[in-house]
């Protein structure tokens, strides 16, 4: 089959600007909300973005970008970023991890910074294709630099994993992370795969799952086993089958992602976001699946998918995926995200939009757009 380690991680490295502006903010005449005209796509070129609210006020954007570690970029306003380099740097000959830096996310505890990643762990006796671990790194400052907190992976699973993502504070007391397992030496049987094999297709259809786990406080691993929680449907007759498969049915590639998770509490219910098909591809899109306990079990949209491309549509965005949900201080709920433009798609680029919830529990995303859009931040 094909090197997808080659091809994934080629295609992962995107090239950033130094220098970055926009419109800029201004308080409005009550002088309480600061609004911001953002325009879409954002003058960043990053995959799999991460948005933290800083305890400084600022916003702080990371991402996947570079062969060796992270970038970042910082904003007063959201309308206009800045550069502040290279953040964490891996690939050293004494640190455990090797290439394949993706999707960062920064969280603030304590005073202290930790990014959670993935990346290819060097230690690999078994000359594995994909490799994938999660580690954590920590730093005063979110402007960083970075280092390892533990020189070596955050657990060892039975099967390479990427994109990480915490919940803390979880009314038991706990955190939480979640992960996806990796499509790698994972086919599995359904009638999906059987249709593809029929048609010619594919022989097999390989699966990435989403995991979670409790994490230990001190983040040196997890307590007990990761828990399946999301993964794609097995029947036709699924209403979430024919837009998770669409990869696979486009002959994109005999994969069926489920990955780049996000979950967030709210009115007593866990949201947890997630992107299907293949990240290189124009069907990337986005779904959510809502539970009442951090832990599932989980039920999926019919709505889903809730963010996906709308070049068909007769706009210019395609392959929108890898998202986060950030609420503002203006009370507002925004999903940070990357995507393709229709006449550049080699590049991936970062759009800000609208999340909203209605008083059903039923989550919508105003989006892709593209152009301003004013924000109350």
């Amino acid at each position: 089959m094909t090197n997808f380690r080659t091809a994934i991680c080629a295609l992962a490295l995107i090239a950033a600007g130094s220098a970055i502006t926009g419109c800029t903010g201004k308080k409005s005449n009550a002088d309480t909300t600061a609004t911001a005209e953002v325009v879409n796509p954002l003058p960043i070129k990053l995959g799999d973005p991460f948005l933290l609210h800083a305890a400084d006020g600022r916003y702080y954007m990371y991402g996947t970008s570079l062969s060796d570690g992270f970038e970042a970029f910082v904003s007063d306003d959201l309308a206009s970023w800045e550069s502040i380099g290279q953040v964490y740097k891996g690939a050293q000959p004494d640190q455990w991890n090797e290439s394949c830096f993706w999707a960062p996310e920064v969280y603030e505890r304590d005073g202290k910074y930790y990014m959670f990643f993935s990346a290819n762990d060097r230690n690999n006796p078994n000359n594995e294709e994909e490799n994938f671990k999660i580690g954590v790194a920590v730093a005063d400052s979110p402007a960083g630099p970075f280092t390892d907190l533990y020189n070596r992976p955050v657990f060892e699973p039975e099967f390479p994993v990427i994109d990480a993502n915490v919940l803390f504070d979880a009314p038991d007391g706990k955190s939480y992370i979640y992960f996806s397992r990796c499509c790698y030496k994972h086919p599995v049987e359904s009638e999906i795969a059987d249709s593809v094999r029929k048609a010619g297709l594919y022989d097999q259809v390989e699966e990435s799952w989403i995991y979670g786990a409790e994490l230990k406080p001190d983040f040196s691993g997890i307590v007990g086993e990761p828990v399946c929680l999301l993964a794609p449907p097995t029947k036709l007759s699924d209403v979430q089958a024919e837009w998770e498969s669409r990869s696979v049915t486009a002959g994109e590639a005999p994969r069926r992602w489920t990955e780049g998770s996000y979950i967030f509490p709210h009115n007593g219910k866990y949201y947890m976001m997630y992107s299907a098909n293949a990240y290189f591809g124009g069907n990337y899109a986005v779904g959510y699946a809502t539970s009442d306990n951090p832990m599932g079990p989980f039920v999926k949209s019919p709505s889903n998918p809730v963010l996906s491309e709308n070049a068909s549509r007769g706009g210019e965005v395609v392959g929108t995926g890898h998202n986060m949900v950030l609420t503002l201080p203006s009370g507002e709920m925004y999903t940070v995200y990357h995507g393709r433009i229709a006449s550049a798609p080699d590049d991936r680029v970062v759009f800000i939009d609208p999340v909203k919830i209605d008083a059903d529990g039923i989550l919508t995303v105003e989006g892709p757009t593209t152009g301003p859009q004013t924000i109350a931040y």
